[in-house]
């Protein structure tokens, strides 16, 4: 049994959205909530919650505090809270969060590290 939640997400639920035709390159510092359709190249550093689309491609380092991939991420990523791989994501790098959970399907090859949550 997973303990993933995909919950319907409307794009009313976040503050800022890269459009599928948008290829950006770059350090992407974000305060709220994120959601990516397009590609990116570089590092996210994301205060919120970040949310990888399914036909995303991102190529970057992410620090984030709950980070959701339904596309294909390809570098390592660092939540303070949470990471989720769905079936439809991909992460190739590795994920540290004190909460990690994939969905039957996914793609995730790397190490995991589960670090205890500080409150």
């Amino acid at each position: 049994m997973t303990d993933v939640h995909n919950d319907f997400l409307e794009e009313e639920d976040f503050d800022t959205i890269l459009s599928p035709d948008i290829d950006f390159s770059g350090t992407l510092n974000i305060e709220k909530s994120f959601l990516i359709r397009g590609r990116l190249t570089g590092d996210i550093n994301a205060q919120g919650f970040l949310v990888i689309d399914e036909e995303a491609v991102v190529e970057a380092n992410i620090n984030a505090s709950r980070v959701v991939i339904r596309g294909s991420v390809k570098g390592n990523v660092t939540a303070s809270e949470k990471v989720e791989i769905t079936i439809t994501g991909r992460l190739i790098g590795n994920a540290a969060a004190p909460e990690i959970s994939m969905e039957p399907g996914c793609v995730f090859n790397g190490q995991c590290t589960m670090p205890e949550k500080t409150f």
